[in-house]
């Protein structure tokens, strides 16, 4: 039987996946939610959600979870791969909505 992994815990002062990703559905403070590239009005001062855990954080949110391919060794590395998912994931212009 093979050991269960690890989990990923977030690194301390990162806050990359509140800040990369855009978020497309109500943020307490951010009604229209946020585009990518711009911190969250719920990111604390410690780089942490204010409102992890809570009934009104978004579905999206809940659902990033920390992991080496996604948070790499350092902040920039995050930052790296969640703008690059971000540009992977994002809606075509040339495309009829």
């Amino acid at each position: 039987m093979r050991p269960s992994p690890v989990p990923f815990a977030c690194r301390p002062q990162c806050g990359a996946c509140c800040t990369a990703p855009s978020i497309t559905s109500p943020i307490p403070g951010m009604p229209d939610g946020k585009p990518a590239g711009v911190r969250c009005v719920q990111l604390g001062e410690d780089e942490r959600c204010r409102i992890f855990g809570k009934p009104e954080r978004p579905a999206f949110c809940g659902g990033l979870q920390p992991s080496h391919e996604m948070c790499g060794d350092t902040r920039p590395q995050a930052i790296h791969w969640l703008g690059e998912l971000e540009r992977a994931t994002a809606p075509d212009p040339a495309l009829p909505v």
